[in-house]
């Protein structure tokens, strides 16, 4: 199939279907990661930034991203890498941290611009499982390297926090 007889509004509805290889309650789009798409040279070009440096689920994301265009018919799509701006949890909308929430993970709390883990000082996380502000991190790295591994004080549930990023 050529690009032209697909709409960019397509090409993000199915980029919208991609789970997040870690987090599967939140798509790619919702994530941040693809940062623009468009048409040159009868190509679907998708620019992505990858959340952070040696992500291992950045070879997941183009895999799934060209098998997702092979899907539409599209065999000559283009991943680029736009590495500037860098990604930040700060792109994430209300919306993909409620999701997040629902799922059992601890939003980002905070803007990247927060400067406490340099100061030594851990972010209030609630629970997600009792909304207790009363929880302490019990490792600084949980299921994943972008995340945290918190416990709950009142009700002893453990439960990932999504480090700001």
């Amino acid at each position: 199939m050529t690009v032209e007889k697909i709409s960019l509004d397509t090409v993000w509805e199915i980029l919208n279907k991609i789970p997040d290889p870690e987090i599967p309650v939140i798509s790619i789009v919702e994530l941040g990661v693809v940062r623009d798409v468009s048409f040159e040279n009868d190509q679907v070009l998708i620019t992505i930034t990858p959340t952070y440096t040696g992500c291992p689920a950045t070879n997941i994301f183009e895999a799934d991203i060209l098998e997702s265009m092979q899907d539409l018919g599209i065999d000559n799509a283009q991943i680029k890498y736009q590495y500037q701006p860098a990604w930040t949890t700060d792109w994430l909308s209300e919306e993909s941290r409620e999701k997040l929430r629902v799922y059992g993970i601890a939003p980002p709390d905070g803007k990247t611009s927060d400067k406490r883990y340099l100061l030594g000082e851990s972010p209030m996380v609630k629970c997600v499982q009792c909304n207790s502000e009363n929880t302490k991190m019990i490792s600084q790295f949980g299921s994943t390297a972008c995340k945290s591994l918190y416990q709950c004080n009142d009700c002893l549930e453990t439960f990932d926090y999504f480090k700001c990023i």
